[in-house]
């Protein structure tokens, strides 16, 4: 019997190794499919990139090139008029050095309350635990509007004109502390249980179990509430109207794009000789400067990323 399967076990194999590799004998339809699906993700993918390869070239692009070349992805001749234009004034680096404290300042602010109410209505103990779900909940379809809070932040809370004014109202978003909320539901209560039993408190049990555990989902949200505070500046532009020192960078570089496409595109501290470069390159230029910093943190971020946006999905 043992002679016969072995005599088997050795037909099949040479079956497998003269039909050639694993995967490789697959049948003609697998083939068109997987080639199909090649082809599908080749173009996803170069729809995805091929827009920044065409705003990298065109800030780097002359005025007749931009309007004599509809597309290109490499500029025959190189100009870096366009950025010499935006740092001409030292208020970019201020406004650099403004949007780097909002966004890691901002980012701690909402992790920190995202976190430890998401923590708190995570469980079921927690008196009156339905009331503040249900407000929660609300505040995701209804909101008082720009006007309301503009009264409470500026005449009520009196942050006009200060960093808190950018930083405190969106201190913390609905929607991802319900999603943290799920992630620390998943978690095995058996493992707080333990701590508990070794003398941890709940602050204990979330700083030393829950935390660490977490690093995927809070890499994730971390990622997001940084993006959101990088690119905003609507809330400074109407919170900051008297101190344009606190301005982050996106507010500078939408002031650069007003001056460029005026008529009077030239700004206060700049060269009188120095030719103003054309509109359609600043644009770009602008669109580079602002979206590099924020692209160099993401590598940094990629691993706990990709888990986190399994989050909320079936576990096995």
């Amino acid at each position: 019997m043992a002679q016969q399967t072995a005599v088997l076990d050795n037909k099949a194999r040479k079956r497998l190794e003269s039909s050639g590799p694993v995967g490789q004998h697959a049948t003609v339809g697998s083939r068109v499919f997987d080639t199909l699906n090649y082809i599908i993700l080749t173009l996803v993918a170069a729809t995805t990139i091929l827009p920044f390869v065409y705003i990298i070239a065109a800030s780097f692009a002359t005025e007749y090139e931009i309007n004599t070349r509809p597309l290109f992805f490499f500029p025959r001749d190189v100009s870096f008029s366009a950025y010499e234009y935006i740092f001409s004034s030292n208020k970019i680096l201020r406004g650099f050095g403004n949007s780097v404290f909002i966004t890691v300042a901002g980012t701690g602010i909402n992790l920190f309350f995202t976190v430890t109410m998401a923590y708190a209505i995570s469980k079921q103990r927690l008196r009156g635990r339905n009331f503040f779900l249900n407000l929660v909940i609300i505040s995701m379809f209804f909101s008082g509007g720009m006007i309301p809070g503009y009264i409470v932040v500026a005449n009520v809370l009196k942050l006009k004109n200060t960093y808190w004014s950018v930083l405190l109202p969106g201190a913390i978003s609905a929607y991802n502390m319900m999603i943290v909320k799920n992630f620390f539901q998943g978690i095995p209560q058996e493992l707080e249980e333990s701590a508990s039993i070794d003398g941890c408190n709940d602050v204990g049990v979330l700083i030393r179990i829950v935390l660490p555990l977490s690093l995927p989902v809070l890499a994730t949200f971390g990622l997001f509430y940084a993006v959101g505070h990088w690119n905003s500046y609507f809330s400074a532009m109407i919170y900051m109207t008297s101190t344009p020192e606190k301005w982050p960078l996106q507010v500078l570089l939408r002031e650069i794009i007003i001056l460029a496409t005026g008529s009077a595109g030239d700004m206060s501290n700049m060269d009188p000789e120095f030719v103003k470069p054309p509109e359609q390159s600043v644009k770009m230029a602008v669109i580079v400067v602002s979206t590099v910093p924020i692209m160099c943190v993401y590598p940094f971020l990629q691993k706990y990323f990709v888990k986190g946006v399994m989050v909320g999905a079936l576990k096995g």
